[in-house]
């Protein structure tokens, strides 16, 4: 099946973008939000070059939709790289409190460094940023305790960058979702797509729903499809799997077959299920 490559880079990214990278100039902690089924798919190849010196908090979102197992590893290899990630359910609330306390520390750290030039202390100010659509507005609006932006589960909902104070404390810089202009990795475009990451326009679905079925074959859960629709994966490619599926569930209709497969994903319907696995280190 052929299409054309994924790419997607709406104009008010691109204008957001270029605001972000002004306002960071007065951000003294950067929460990075990654969508936990895909972290290397979800992580913006140029944060690290925007914050520079500064503290970052990396967070893992959507850690309800992964196994127990699989946050694990993700664990345990990103503190191998020297991070401690903070993984959190946006949605419900779940891991909020340690976020918040990892950005005071932060803050503490900040002022203890402005007493000592005899500076008065301030609230530590913090940003969010992440491809659109990892949960930034669910984890803003669980942090303020309120609901203060509008998060939907679609990419492109925030479109404005504004401070918002979450207590004495802390004040927030509220991002748009970000992009890399040119999505030069495919296969994380498509992973990208899969988990609803990046805008519908971007993608062909029956594409991506081929995918996700090979994807499960080769992370050896395709046995939730089967479980789900009752239909063996066996050994068909997944365009295959998404034909023989739309004829036996869907009379025949691909485009409806693959839509109904990428949103019983998305919604967790198939199970809690991590697309990328930590990379293994290469034996000398």
């Amino acid at each position: 099946m052929t299409s054309p490559p994924i790419q997607w880079y709406p104009g008010h990214i691109a204008k957001a973008e270029k605001a972000l990278q002004e306002q960071l100039k007065k951000v003294d902690v950067v929460l990075e939000v990654r969508d936990a089924r895909i972290p290397l798919a979800t992580q913006h190849p140029q944060v690290k070059q925007w914050i520079g010196s500064k503290e970052r908090v990396l967070v893992l979102n959507r850690m309800d939709m992964i196994s127990e197992l699989a946050r694990q590893q993700w664990g345990n290899w990103f503190r191998q790289q020297g991070e401690a990630p903070y993984y959190t359910d946006a949605q419900h609330g779940k891991g909020i409190e340690a976020v918040i306390k990892a950005a005071q520390a932060v803050g503490a750290k900040v002022n203890q460094r402005r007493h000592d030039r005899g500076m008065l202390p301030r609230p530590v100010r913090a940003v969010v940023v992440g491809f659109p659509n990892v949960g930034k507005s669910a984890l803003i609006n669980r942090l303020l305790k309120r609901r203060v932006v509008d998060s939907a589960r679609r990419p492109g909902v925030t479109r404005q960058l504004r401070w918002i104070r979450i207590s004495d404390q802390i004040e927030l810089l509220d991002a748009p979702g970000v992009l890399p202009s040119k999505l030069a990795d495919q296969d994380a475009a498509l992973k990208l797509a899969i988990c609803d990451d990046i805008g519908e326009a971007a993608y062909d679905n029956q594409r991506v729903a081929a995918t996700l079925v090979d994807l499960l074959t080769d992370l050896q859960v395709a046995s939730a499809l089967e479980t789900r629709y009752t239909w063996p994966v066996g050994d068909r490619t997944g365009e295959a799997y998404l034909h023989s599926l739309a004829e036996e569930r869907y009379q025949g209709d691909v485009e409806r077959t693959a839509r109904q497969l990428l949103n019983d994903f998305r919604v967790g319907q198939l199970g809690t299920i991590a697309l990328e696995l930590p990379p293994q280190p290469v034996e000398e």
